[in-house]
């Protein structure tokens, strides 16, 4: 929650006038709320239910919880079978069902953590592939674990500046541009984003922006869809940037289909009428996303896939260990309890049942695949990631399971 006498003066003054009075006044009070929680069910991984759900009204696999459990402790989370995502994020996923109704090759520019991709890779059609970008290495590293747990076998993450995206050569039907902000749509639930915010920093924000989709805009096939989104709510990053793409690239601004009751709100400047797609706390439910799609002049034609494993020298990929969803497990399985589960993610020595079969297996809890282990019979070795681990020694009281 975040306090109205927290937030700096100039950004009350001109997003009140932004707003307007009504929307403003139900922003704020929204502001003075909890987030909602909301998790994305990995439907490769996981095929039940969710306790206590409530399902996201833009998504098919997305659900709100009643309240924050410590996800940390529960393995499904680590096996991969669910992503803690922010609900507005996943509006990507009603775009891309959309408009997207063939296998493409899609890169999301500025990926990490990781939520927008793992939405994209389960909602564009089979046949697929997506390639996930993050500049900043320990970003880079926390989305390829992301990506990793998620198990998905048409994913590669890769390390690089969008130039050198564009430097590769590389072309792509839609690019996802979740790109750097001020973000202001963070207030609620980040003290520090407040503290970063300033008048400088919006504009700063605005124009590395541009830099970013001008170099998305080189890697765009003709006819492909580039997706813009922000987690803030000027118009200075938002409307007025998408005004700027039309105009200086030609783009076309799409409309995406939604419903009244969600409360999505539209363009907030003042001339621009376009289609565009604003999340706001105590509006609609969930954190402040904004999101515009266009089409790139051209006719678009299917592209033949190339292979994964081949991506020019220039780009720096990431390393993935996947285990279960579309992977296939070549290791024997040994289902563990809860206990040994943690202690498995903790990277601790455990022993496994005196029936499992000796050397490498394949760990599971509640049938989902969490890591691997070296079984030498009086002990197993334990081969989870290091960079992965629970750090925590605590042992929370009265564990919840999230699905059911």
């Amino acid at each position: 929650m975040a306090r109205i006498e927290e937030l700096p003066e100039s950004f009350l003054s001109y997003t009140r006038e932004t707003m307007g009075e009504e929307l403003f006044a139900a922003f704020v009070s929204g502001l003075g709320e909890e987030a909602p929680v909301s998790i994305r069910v990995n439907r490769a991984k996981w095929d039940g239910g969710v306790a206590h759900g409530e399902r996201v009204p833009w998504s098919v696999d997305g659900y709100y919880l009643p309240d924050r459990p410590n996800f940390t402790f529960d393995p499904l989370l680590h096996a991969g079978c669910y992503y803690v995502q922010e609900a507005s994020s996943m509006f990507v996923e009603r775009v891309l069902g959309q408009y997207v109704t063939e296998p493409v090759e899609m890169l999301d520019m500025c990926a990490a953590p990781g939520g927008k991709s793992l939405a994209a890779i389960a909602t564009l059609p089979e046949g697929s592939w997506l390639m996930s970008n993050e500049p900043i290495r320990q970003r880079a590293s926390i989305l390829a674990e992301n990506v990793s747990k998620w198990g998905s076998e048409r994913m590669v993450v890769v390390n690089n500046y969008p130039v050198q995206i564009s430097k590769s050569k590389m072309k792509f039907d839609v690019i996802l541009c979740d790109v750097p902000c001020s973000g202001e749509g963070m207030f609620r639930k980040d003290a520090q984003a407040i503290r970063e915010w300033s008048v400088q920093n919006v504009e700063k924000c605005r124009q590395l922006q541009r830099e970013i989709v001008a170099e998305a805009w080189k890697c765009l096939r003709p006819g492909g869809i580039l997706v813009y989104s922000t987690c803030t709510f000027n118009t200075r990053e938002n409307e007025e940037n998408v005004r700027w793409i039309m105009d200086e690239y030609g783009a076309e601004l799409l409309p995406v289909d939604v419903s009244r009751e969600w409360n999505v709100v539209g363009s907030l400047l003042d001339g621009f009428d376009g289609p565009v797609y604003r999340f706001i706390p105590g509006v609609t439910r969930g954190e402040g996303i904004f999101m515009a799609v266009m089409r790139k002049e051209g006719e678009w034609k299917p592209q033949k896939k190339p292979s994964l494993d081949k991506l020019p020298p220039i780009l720096h990929r990431m390393e993935l260990t996947r285990f279960g969803g579309e992977g296939k497990d070549v290791s024997p399985r040994v289902e563990i309890d809860y206990d040994t589960a943690i202690s498995y993610l903790r990277r601790e020595a455990i022993r496994l049942p005196e029936d499992a079969p000796r050397g490498i297996v394949t760990l599971t809890y509640r049938g989902a695949a969490i890591g691997q282990a070296k079984n030498i019979g009086n002990r197993a070795n334990n081969l989870y990631p290091k960079e992965w681990r629970i750090k925590s020694t605590h042992m929370p009281e009265g564990r919840r399971e999230v699905l059911n």
